[in-house]
């Protein structure tokens, strides 16, 4: 299998793998224009050469868009192996660059965020702990953060206390995201129309900054949903699964 890595000059048509369709959709577009600034940033996004969702993308740790605190690691934003790509070793190959790389470029180790069982847009923990990656940090409700330390002398990453206890103070549903992989931000406005239309509170937080993703509340920052300060989920949601989750949430309030 051959190996493409994006750059500014391929980056506009190239296929960039993510669950979105159309190379002229706007989000599509968007996500690019956001690639290309992270590229400048040494962001790395290596794909295999398919129109699949087969690909890895890594950045140094200080420029991630997440609240870590991981000074000399490389950090994993996105590994995503699917359909037809699955079962040939690509995962492998993909994870063994990235780590080759980052020891090239001189860092300690790899970081990436993951969760104690197998959820939707983070790593497999259980592969992870086959390749040596080990757990240095934990944050609620769910996420934990582990790394895979290239000597004994790297320090374990952690969680920025921001980010550990999944809190904030705003009434309502409060949803903060980026414009990182996956890409959301195409739900959000079916999210704002549909709690305008039932008349709930909902208000919309874009982290359009790495600073501002650094200090989040959230340890996953793409898509982190909250309701009267209470963290929800990082799952992207439809229309569909967002009424289901009003409603459930509106029984649970006639009930107390």
């Amino acid at each position: 299998m051959n190996y493409i890595r994006l750059t500014e000059e391929n980056l506009d048509r190239e296929h960039i793998c993510c669950a979105i369709s159309g190379e002229k959709d706007p989000q599509v577009v968007s996500k690019k224009e956001w690639l290309k600034e992270r590229i400048k940033e040494g962001l790395v996004f290596l794909k295999a050469d398919v129109r699949g969702k087969c690909f890895i993308e890594y950045m140094p740790a200080e420029y991630a868009w997440v609240p870590i605190e991981a000074d000399g690691y490389m950090h994993i934003n996105c590994f995503w192996v699917s359909g037809s790509c699955k079962g040939h070793g690509h995962a492998d190959e993909l994870l063994g660059q990235c780590i080759a790389d980052a020891k090239e470029k001189g860092k300690c180790g790899i970081t990436v965020i993951s969760s104690p069982k197998k959820k939707p847009f983070l790593m497999d923990p259980e592969y992870l702990s086959y390749k040596g990656f080990q757990t240095a940090d934990e944050a609620a409700p769910y996420f934990t953060l582990m790394y895979l330390p290239f000597t004994r002398a790297a320090g374990a990453p952690k969680f920025k206390d921001c980010a550990k206890r999944a809190q904030n103070d705003m009434a309502g549903f409060s949803l903060y995201y980026t414009s990182g992989c996956p890409y959301t931000a195409k739900y959000v406005p079916i999210l704002e129309k549909c709690a305008e239309k039932l008349q709930v509170q909902f208000t919309a937080l874009k982290l359009d900054s790495r600073e501002r993703a650094q200090n989040a509340p959230s340890a996953w920052t793409n898509f982190a949903l909250f309701y009267n300060g209470r963290y929800i989920t990082h799952e992207i949601l439809s229309e569909k699964k967002f009424l289901g989750l009003i409603e459930e949430i509106k029984g649970a309030e006639k009930r107390r």
